[in-house]
């Protein structure tokens, strides 16, 4: 059979707008279809120009990759890529998918599908997701696959020696080597699903096509010989609920984080069963905790920026020693039980306030997205607030690590407890993507401002900028500001200049057992403007 054939054979496979071949130097030997729709230049235009030209920039690592991995006799894709702007000047998504038939090597043949519908966005800069947006993504995905008929797993990748390599690579070469890792796990991944785990590991969503063995073959193919990829599939078969998948999927990741090696499971239902009986134990570790007060809490210095004075502490809990609380919160959030854990944090405040002599103490509780709504909770605080001495005393911090699922219920909460005297803060604003929902339909007297744009204030008029709209904004709302994590004196004073009423960080005192009143220190008063609040009486 002649080479002719065998072209149209590898470039048939498929029905596509564009059916091209690849040289072995890159460029395009032949193109057919709707290479001016596309492209912008007429199929027989684009012979000799170097085929990742078809693509935006931050997707040809993706496409290299796509290509890098097969070997004869293999098909690969499609996956999901964006075009460079066509004649018309739109740029538009498309399918890609690649064939290589052992009779045309080196030649490789190429199809471009158009899609209509919005795929899953990759990083801007080319690169892989975060956990949490990889997590936000696949359950959209996971409708998108069984609308297409395809069967998915999650793929759980290491890849030995990356640090290394990093490590001994100028920063210009590390960037380089990111990219055309991430452009060789998305080229694995069914709607640009890739995300860094950290530690050399990875995640990515694919289609249930391949071995594990495969994918690492074709990734040592790709990113070379000094860096040693293992795979592992978890396969997602039917789970009744969304939350289930959800939780049997996190569990998969956590335990791949945590313990270095591959969950010892072969499907989500697996893990499930496994997150089951781990869940089990530490809801009850949990509870017996609680329920015990086997817990501590500590005191963190607010000072008003005025005058430097303490104004209020915010309470902070630890288990186990100093060890942070973040993962068992966590946990307790997602079993809907942190309620009982800030119940028990509110009693012991409200316990310290009416035992406090001085009268001068003010504290801070948090409270999580799931508590507010809680009937539950609302008459147990009303019943600790009903001698009226927790009034302008004790303020709730609304935080944002679980998403509040009544606005409405909410709102009307904090109302009952604004009636009843205490004060409501918004806290860690700006770290989710709710915060100005929040704002806009609670009815709050304080927001906190996430640490991470008040850490980064000495260096970037941007947070600056930022910080001091949001001031305006409370000031025109009648909401007083607190900013999180200051740690220098530069940092007060951009603070200070923008308005920013309280202020809470090392630079004041970390949390300590006992509350502690800082000397105020000799700071010039900012000229208050109208609506500013000082009090939260």
């Amino acid at each position: 059979m002649t080479a002719d054939p065998f072209r149209f054979l590898g470039l048939a496979f498929a029905t596509a707008d564009l059916l091209f071949e690849i040289g072995g130097a890159g460029q395009i030997t032949f193109a057919a279809g709707a290479g001016r729709h596309i492209a912008g230049n007429a199929d027989a235009q684009l012979t000799g120009q170097p085929w990742l030209g078809l693509f935006v920039e931050t997707d040809r690592g993706l496409a290299e990759a796509l290509v890098a991995g097969i070997e004869d006799g293999e098909r690969r894709g499609p996956v999901d890529v964006r075009l460079a702007a066509g004649s018309d000047g739109v740029a538009r998504q498309a399918a890609l998918s690649v064939f290589r038939l052992p009779q045309l090597a080196p030649r490789i043949s190429c199809a471009l599908t158009l899609t209509h519908r919005q795929s899953m966005p990759g990083h801007a800069d080319g690169g892989l997701h975060e956990r949490g947006e990889f997590e936000a993504m696949v359950g959209g995905l996971i409708e998108r696959a069984r609308e297409d008929g395809l069967q998915l797993e999650l793929g759980l990748i290491e890849l030995a020696g990356l640090d290394q390599q990093r490590k001994a690579l100028a920063p210009k070469e590390v960037k380089a080597l990111d990219l055309k890792v991430a452009g060789a796990l998305r080229a694995e991944s069914y709607g640009d699903a890739a995300a860094d785990l950290g530690d050399q590991r990875f995640a990515v969503l694919r289609r249930k096509d391949d071995a594990p063995d495969a994918v690492a073959r074709r990734l040592r193919r790709v990113l070379g010989a000094a860096i040693e990829p293992t795979a592992h599939a978890v396969a997602l078969d039917a789970i009744a609920t969304p939350s289930r998948m959800m939780r049997a999927l996190r569990f998969s990741l956590d335990t791949y984080i945590s313990e270095g090696e591959p969950p010892k499971a072969s499907s989500l239902s697996e893990m499930l069963g496994h997150s089951v009986q781990r869940t089990i134990a530490e809801a009850g570790a949990f509870g017996a905790l609680v329920q015990a007060k086997r817990f501590k809490l500590v005191y963190q210095p607010v000072v008003s920026l005025s005058d430097g004075t303490t104004h209020h502490h915010e309470v902070l809990v630890r288990f186990d020693g100093d060890r942070s609380p973040f993962g068992m919160i966590r946990m307790a959030e997602e079993l809907d039980i942190i309620g009982h854990l800030d119940l028990a944090i509110a009693e012991e405040a409200a316990a310290r306030i009416r035992n406090d002599r001085t009268d001068r103490l003010r504290l801070a509780i948090n409270v999580s997205g799931r508590t507010i709504i809680s009937p539950n909770f609302m008459q147990a605080i009303t019943n600790l607030s009903k001698d009226g001495r927790l009034k302008d005393r004790l303020m709730l911090e609304l935080t944002e690590t679980a998403a509040i699922d009544d606005l409405q219920l909410a709102q009307s909460h904090i109302i009952a407890l604004q009636a009843l005297g205490l004060k409501v803060c918004l806290d860690d604003f700006g770290s989710g993507a709710s915060s100005f929902a929040y704002l806009q339909q609670l009815s709050v007297d304080v927001v906190k401002i996430d640490g991470s744009y008040v850490r980064e204030l000495a260096s970037s008029g941007r947070d600056d900028a930022m910080i001091r709209h949001l001031v305006n904004l409370c000031r025109e709302l009648g909401v007083s500001t607190v900013a999180e994590m200051v740690e220098t004196q530069a940092i007060e004073d951009v603070l200070r200049r923008a308005g920013v009423d309280f202020a809470q960080g090392w630079l004041y005192g970390q949390a300590a057992t006992e509350p502690a009143y800082p000397t105020a220190r000799p700071t010039p008063v900012a000229s208050r403007r109208r609506g500013a609040v000082e009090q939260w009486g």
